[in-house]
């Protein structure tokens, strides 16, 4: 009987579940957070949750109110066009070259 071990099934097997976290808490965690006098730190340790997750969730609501959604064509009125100028023609141009002893 041959057994086999691979270092890939220890590691899932130790590492901890990813927590998700709902929107109403991630919304309630940064007004609090925008609070004057509060620290994210300070905040992000009452709801037990780490510090850097909530600097992202800042982050990245920060990123997306900067995003404006705004139509993709806007209606636009255009005056009747003037009719199109004749064009000039322009005056020949002759030029004449003089070689020496030609």
């Amino acid at each position: 009987m041959k057994i086999m071990h691979t270092m890939a099934s220890e590691a899932h097997a130790n590492r901890p579940k990813r927590r998700y976290y709902s929107a109403e808490l991630k919304t309630q965690v940064m007004q609090e957070c925008r609070q004057s006098g509060s620290s994210v730190a300070g905040v992000a340790l009452s709801h037990g949750i780490n510090a850097n997750i909530v600097h992202r969730w800042l982050r990245e609501g920060a990123q997306s109110a900067l995003v404006v959604q705004s139509p993709a064509f806007v209606p636009v009125t255009l005056d009747e066009a003037a009719p199109a100028a004749t064009p000039q023609t322009a005056p020949d141009i002759r030029v004449e070259v003089q070689r020496a002893n030609t």
